[in-house]
């Protein structure tokens, strides 16, 4: 597996995140399929397993090495307070379900914000050996296996009508906003809409938005981790990220990603929100 691009980026937090990247997913390699691979229910029925805190116990520890003197926010070990203002958001497994029943299409996402800004991102998708990454004002690129790195752009589709919308899974919209029938109704006019309607969800769904193969990547039910990696990916490649009501920001509880050609008439659809 070759997750290391060429050329080198010359931030050294981003290099420092693309380099801990490439460690966390080896280690999720070492588990994919493996029959020996324990499954748990976290507090909220979510799955965990051995991958996900052997990942993130990689990350944590790298990232800190490099930088002792920053935070730390992980999907399973929680928050390490820091000092230096800069606070890394990870997820070593988006997409456990899938990871747990053999499909490639999980993501081990490192962001880093400062001052409550992103200002980096990492996508890796260990299993397609794809990897997407991004600084604020250098732009995103993109790197399958052992091909060279190239930019990572957005679709130039204006209108979700010949587009590609992904999604979470149907039980999420369901869960949305404040009750059960807001969510079917918001994903039943996004369905009627678009083109094509696929749910790659999770951290593969940013990548392809990011990429240019998608229009649009819509969450009702986001985290933080879930959302600090995309957020910078997609925006350096001429995207944009928000919640459901427009909002530039990753705590809110959902998200949707787009090539920024469509994002308000996603918005639309959906109701803004609800």
């Amino acid at each position: 597996m070759n997750l290391s691009p060429s050329p080198e980026p010359g931030d050294e937090r981003l290099a420092a995140a693309i380099a801990a990247a490439r460690l966390a997913a080896a280690e999720t390699l070492r588990w994919f399929g493996s029959p020996r691979l324990a499954v748990e229910k976290k507090a909220d029925a979510s799955p965990v397993t051995q991958a996900d805190r052997a990942a993130e116990a990689i990350l944590r520890q790298e990232l800190l090495a490099a930088f002792p003197e920053d935070a730390f926010l992980g999907e399973e070990t929680g928050a390490t307070p820091g000092r230096s203002g800069y606070e890394w958001v990870c997820d070593p497994i988006d997409g456990t379900k899938s990871f747990v029943r053999g499909v490639p299409l999980y993501a081990t996402l490192v962001g880093c914000r400062q001052a409550g800004r992103g200002i980096l991102g990492v996508i890796a998708i260990p299993a397609l050996d794809e990897m997407a990454y991004a600084a604020v004002g250098g732009g995103a690129w993109h790197v399958r296996g052992d091909a060279a790195v190239v930019p990572a752009r957005v679709s130039d589709r204006g209108g979700i009508a010949d587009g590609l919308v992904c999604s979470s899974d149907f039980v999420d919209f369901g869960r949305w906003s404040a009750g059960s029938a807001a969510g079917v109704a918001a994903r039943g006019r996004l369905d009627a809409a678009a083109g094509l309607v696929r749910t790659w969800g999770d951290g593969y769904g940013y990548l392809l938005v990011a990429t240019g193969r998608a229009e649009v990547m819509i969450d009702p039910r986001l985290n933080p981790w879930d959302a600090a990696a995309v957020e910078v990916v997609v925006t350096e490649a001429g995207g944009r990220f928000s919640d459901w009501h427009g909002r530039p920001r990753i705590d809110a509880g959902d998200g949707v990603a787009t090539n920024g050609l469509v994002h308000d008439e996603v918005l639309r659809i959906v109701g803004a929100g609800g």
